[in-house]
C-alpha cells in the first residue's frame, strides 16, 4: 500500500493539474497539519482517495468546526462517534481519535507542544491525558484486529526525534511512550520545516519509523521492517 503523506507546506507538486498523473496510484493520503482545507479538498476531488488529517498550530480556521467546545455536548458526542468527522473537504478528521481506513489502524494525537497558550497547543501532562482516553480503544483493536495500530498521525515530532530546541518546536515526551508501548509501524508528522530537502526525514526508533511529511513524502507499509 502506497501513502502520500504531506504538511506544513503547499507543495507545487501536489497542488497541480498534474496530481493525478503524478501521484494516482497512491492508496490513501494523511495530513500531519497546518495545511488549509482548501488544499486537502483539491486532492481528495483530484485523487479520490481517502484523506485522513490532523491539525496542527497554525491555520485553524476550521478547527472549532471539527473541536467544538465541550460545553456544546451533543455535537462533540457525534464527534467522538465520528458521525461529524468528515467536512466539506471530504478529508476525515482523526485528530484524538482511532479510525480504521483501508485495512490499517490510525491514531491521531494534532497539535504542538504549548508556547504561547494558543489554541490547539497542550502541555506534556494534557498530551498524555488524550493518550490515556485513547487506550480503550486500542485495547479494542488489539482485541479484534491482532495489534493497537499501525500509523500514529501527529503534527509535533516525539522529543529527540526530528525537533528542535526552540519551545515552540519541542517535541512531546509522552509520544516516545507510545511508541514505546503500542509499537506502531509508522509515526508520521509535520510541525518541522526542512529547508534542505536533502535533510533527514525518517527516524527508526524501536518498531516505529517516524517520518517528517513536510511538503510531500511517500511511504509503503511494505517497507516495514
Amino acid at each position: 500500500m502506497k501513502i502520500l503523506c504531506i504538511s506544513d507546506q503547499i507543495d507545487p507538486l501536489v497542488y497541480s493539474a498534474a496530481l493525478k498523473q503524478r501521484f494516482g496510484d497512491v492508496d490513501l493520503v494523511i495530513s500531519a497539519g497546518d495545511l488549509p482545507m482548501d488544499y486537502l479538498g483539491f486532492i481528495v476531488s483530484t485523487l479520490n482517495k481517502p484523506l485522513l488529517f490532523v491539525f496542527g498550530n497554525h491555520d485553524l480556521k476550521e478547527f472549532s468546526y471539527y473541536c467544538p467546545e465541550p460545553e456544546d455536548r451533543l455535537r462533540a458526542r457525534n464527534f467522538r462517534d465520528g458521525t461529524d468527522a468528515v467536512g466539506e473537504s471530504g478529508a476525515i478528521h482523526i485528530g484524538f481519535s482511532t479510525r480504521r481506513e483501508c485495512g490499517l489502524l490510525f491514531v491521531g494525537l494534532g497539535g504542538s507542544l504549548k508556547y504561547n497558550n494558543g489554541r490547539n497547543q497542550y502541555s506534556e501532562f494534557q498530551m498524555r491525558l488524550r493518550i490515556l482516553r485513547l487506550i480503550p480503544s486500542l485495547l479494542w483493536n488489539r482485541l479484534f484486529h491482532g495489534r493497537f495500530l499501525d500509523i500514529l498521525v501527529t503534527h509535533a515530532p516525539p522529543r529527540g526525534i526530528h525537533d528542535k530546541e526552540d519551545a515552540c518546536h519541542r517535541g512531546f515526551k509522552s509520544f516516545l511512550w507510545f511508541m514505546k508501548t503500542f509499537k506502531p509501524a509508522y509515526l508520521v508528522h509535520g510541525h518541522i520545516h526542512l529547508y534542505d530537502l536533502t535533510a533527514l526525514r525518517s527516524t527508526r526508533f524501536g518498531n516505529t519509523l517516524v517520518v517528517n511529511a513536510y511538503s510531500h513524502y511517500l511511504i509503503e507499509i511494505g517497507d516495514r521492517a
